[in-house]
């Protein structure tokens, strides 16, 4: 089974390192300062894009709490009005 498996991860890992080869010559073919810039510049955009996410996440939450609490409220002001009918 091990065996297998073998051929697999060695496509994997030469595909993986093909493309990590050709993000290193993307980078190569620029002037040193460029590449660094380059660099910051996506780390700098991909964390603004995290925070957005983060905060998408937080309202999501936010607005599931406030789910369960308006469903609590229904529950409870349903059963009132039942056992208000009932006696």
């Amino acid at each position: 089974m091990e065996d297998a498996r073998d051929p697999l991860r060695n496509a994997a890992g030469a595909v993986c390192d093909g493309l990590r080869q050709i993000g290193d010559f993307s980078y190569a073919i620029l002037p040193k300062d460029i590449a660094h810039a380059l660099g910051d510049f996506k780390k700098a955009f991909l964390g603004q894009i995290r925070n957005v996410v983060n905060l998408e996440i937080d309202w999501i939450d936010e607005r599931v709490a406030g789910g369960d609490k308006l469903r609590d409220e229904w529950r409870d002001k349903c059963q009132n009005t039942s056992s208000d009918s009932v006696s």
